[in-house]
């Protein structure tokens, strides 16, 4: 406490007007002195009290402070007094938990990184497993040419698949890294639902899928970017629609919205998977052997980019619903 520069001063001046005042009422009498003396003495004493409090004050702050910044679990002493070190004291005490919750939050995306590096590895790993596998299948001699293409056809599916992986996720990388330029321009909701639902017209056929279109509306969006983000949501709907379901698109047009509603026959989402359907690397209870989580993250957030919005529930009646918005104007 006496290292304090500023305290020695104040302490120094108290002692010189102490003996000051305590000389001069000696002169006029030295019960006067005697009283100035003692009243002087217990106002520095009283000082020194003072500044001692506010110095444990700032002592047990300070180890506080210590305790967060070696992760420990204990919160900042609360202080209720009044004053410009309680005001401080408040201040870095928000601060610490804002902290807190920041590093709380850091620990748990490390984990939820680590988890899906680990996840992506192993969706990775499958693949390239079975194309080793096919490699030397078609090394052997005595394959067929029927053999030999199936085996050549299965590895294409495994190439398309690692390709689809990596591509998803430069993608999200970009819109992360907010490299993405989008180039809105009017384009036909019916038509751009058509262009997102042509790569899955084959296995639409192969699984006599029902696919409808009702409805139109013009938006204003960026056409590649929004095809590809319904696109991933048709591909969600097909892996969770039995054979010989259905797929259903309704387009809803008004002066302020263009509404895109997807529904499909299949099992619909678990009420807990409902919360995180849209989250990276989540795998709800229903999703397929082959899902990743990052397909239905991706379409979130080309929609969010471009000021939509996007909603998935159950429909009435069995089966998953999404609900794409764009609003025209600013409510």
């Amino acid at each position: 406490m006496f290292r304090n520069r500023e305290l020695k001063t104040e302490c120094i001046i108290d002692a010189a007007i102490t003996v000051i005042l305590a000389v001069t009422g000696f002169f006029v009498h030295p019960l006067a002195g005697v009283l100035l003396l003692v009243l002087g003495g217990g106002l520095t004493a009283l000082h020194l009290w003072l500044g001692y409090r506010r110095y444990q004050r700032i002592d047990a702050l300070s180890k506080s402070i210590d305790r967060v910044l070696h992760d420990e679990d204990r919160p900042l002493i609360a202080d209720s007094e009044e004053g410009e070190l309680a005001i401080l004291s408040s201040e870095i005490r928000k601060m610490t938990v804002r902290l807190q919750e920041q590093n709380g939050k850091l620990k748990d995306d490390k984990r939820m990184l680590s988890d899906a590096i680990a996840d992506l590895f192993h969706q990775i790993r499958t693949p390239l497993t079975s194309m080793n596998l096919l490699v030397s299948m078609l090394s052997e001699d005595d394959l067929t040419a029927e053999q030999r293409l199936r085996y050549v056809h299965e590895m294409r599916q495994q190439l398309s698949r690692i390709q689809w992986i990596t591509e998803t996720l430069l993608k999200l990388s970009k819109l992360d890294a907010e490299t993405v330029r989008f180039r809105p321009e009017p384009v036909g909701a019916a038509a751009l639902v058509e262009q997102a639902a042509e790569p899955l017209r084959i296995r639409m056929e192969l699984t006599d899928t029902a696919f409808t279109v009702e409805g139109d509306a013009e938006m204003q969006v960026d056409r590649a970017w929004t095809a590809e983000a319904l696109s991933n949501i048709l591909k969600n709907c097909m892996e969770h629609t039995p054979e010989g379901g259905r797929i259903s698109v309704f387009i809803e047009d008004s002066p302020v919205l263009s509404r895109i509603m997807i529904r499909d026959t299949g099992t619909g989402f678990d009420p807990e998977d409902l919360a995180h359907i849209f989250e990276r690397f989540y795998r709800g209870k229903n999703a397929a052997d082959d899902s990743i989580g990052i397909g239905l993250a991706l379409s979130r957030e080309v929609i969010a980019a471009q000021g939509g919005t996007i909603v998935a529930k159950n429909a009435e009646g069995g089966g998953a619903q999404f609900v794409i918005t764009f609003y025209k104007a600013v409510l």
